[in-house]
């Protein structure tokens, strides 16, 4: 799904490397969780795991494609695969919560009852069937959040990448939240999770990839809490 070749990045010619040497493969399938403290190089490597950047050096394959070669138009394809939760949401602001949640489904052209009915759906699941005409600036930062989620999640992407997903969320909406993503993972949804949050990645038992000064360490995979996982 995914492999990072020697892969070096920085924002400007003249700027320090904020990832260096890094190396992993991803599995079809698999599921991962991401952390390091803060300015260890997370967003930026999530970013170029959904194409918004591309590496200074060192090559990507995903899906089976040397990202560096791809033409604008071929990147926007393999984009289509991709789910992404941002950690400042990205909303956009004119329009409606439904609207914000259908745009993934519309922009591959699914039939409009198709639409109306997944997002109805999921909306009503995370808990904003009361909001689904409100305006994103009208609603709080945790009823954001639940709508960036939802959009990620709508179109079952091949790969799913969240960046602090349950950074605003109580722990009931959180919890839930970490069902969702169990459940799309065994459907065969790639899952990379990142998060500072230590109980989450204690308790899901998937293997941890640790960003320490842009360096990518595996650790193997975390005790399971089994209890937590056999709900799902």
């Amino acid at each position: 799904m995914i492999k990072f070749d020697n892969i070096a990045f920085k924002y400007s010619e003249n700027g320090q490397d904020i990832l260096h040497d890094v190396n992993f493969t991803l599995k079809r399938g698999s599921y991962h969780f991401l952390s390091g403290q803060s300015g260890s190089g997370k967003t930026s490597l999530m970013s170029l795991m959904y194409l918004g950047h591309m590496p200074t050096s060192g090559q990507i394959t995903m899906f089976g494609k040397k990202v560096n070669m791809l033409e604008r138009d071929e990147l926007s394809k393999l984009r289509q695969n991709i789910g992404v939760m941002f950690q400042d949401f990205r909303l956009l602001n004119h329009l409606s919560t439904f609207d914000n949640v259908a745009l993934p489904l519309r922009i591959s052209n699914r039939p409009e009852k198709e639409v109306k009915d997944h997002v109805n759906e999921l909306i009503d699941w995370v808990g904003l069937g009361k909001h689904k005409t409100d305006l994103p600036p009208t609603l709080s930062g945790g009823q954001q959040q639940r709508i960036a989620i939802a959009r990620a999640v709508i179109a079952r992407p091949k790969l799913l990448l969240a960046d602090e997903p349950t950074g605003n969320l109580d722990d009931k909406i959180g919890f839930r939240l970490m069902g969702l993503f169990e459940q799309l993972n065994r459907m065969g949804t790639t899952i990379v999770i990142a998060t500072h949050n230590q109980k989450i990645i204690e308790q899901f038992g998937h293997p941890c990839l640790s960003l320490v000064d842009g360096t990518l360490e595996a650790s193997p995979s975390n005790k399971i809490a089994q209890k937590i996982r056999n709900v799902f």
